[in-house]
This record gives C-alpha cells, structure tokens and sequence, in this order.
C-alpha cells in the first residue's frame, strides 16, 4: 500500500522549475485578449449608435423614382 502511494505521488513530469515562463506568457495571452474584446465592443457600440432610428419600408419605396441612371421596375419589363 506505501508503495502505491509512493508511485502515485512521485512526479513524472519532469523538472517543473524550467520553462518557468508559461504562466506570464499564458497571463499576457489573456490581458491581450480582454483588451481586443474591449476595444471591439467599443467599436461595435459607436456604429450601432450610427444607424438610423429606422430604416424606411423597402416595400414602400418600390413605387417610388429609383433616381437618376438607376432603372424603375417599369423600365426592366419593357427590356429598356
């Protein structure tokens, strides 16, 4: 049984001190990802603010002058 244990707790990882700098770079790894996350939040709180209250009824602007060199429905039936 003291030999089990004995097995069980040894450490068969290897020398744990060198390569010592996987934690800060795991850490810096982490702070640079918070920091992209806020900056993209940021980013996507000033174009939401941009947009239009409300965008206009496509619908409603079919029948409407498509605007210069652009050609109405009417125009696509007839082929011109």
């Amino acid at each position: 049984m003291v030999f089990a244990l004995d097995v069980l707790a040894e450490n068969n990882f290897g020398d744990t001190r060198s390569g010592g700098l996987a934690g800060p770079m795991g850490l810096l790894i982490i702070v640079l990802l918070a920091i992209a996350t806020v900056l993209l939040i940021r980013n996507m709180t000033a174009r939401i603010r941009r947009l239009p209250a409300e965008f206009p009824d496509q619908r409603a602007d079919a029948g409407r002058d498509a605007g210069p060199g652009r050609p109405t429905d009417e125009d696509k039936s007839t082929g011109v």
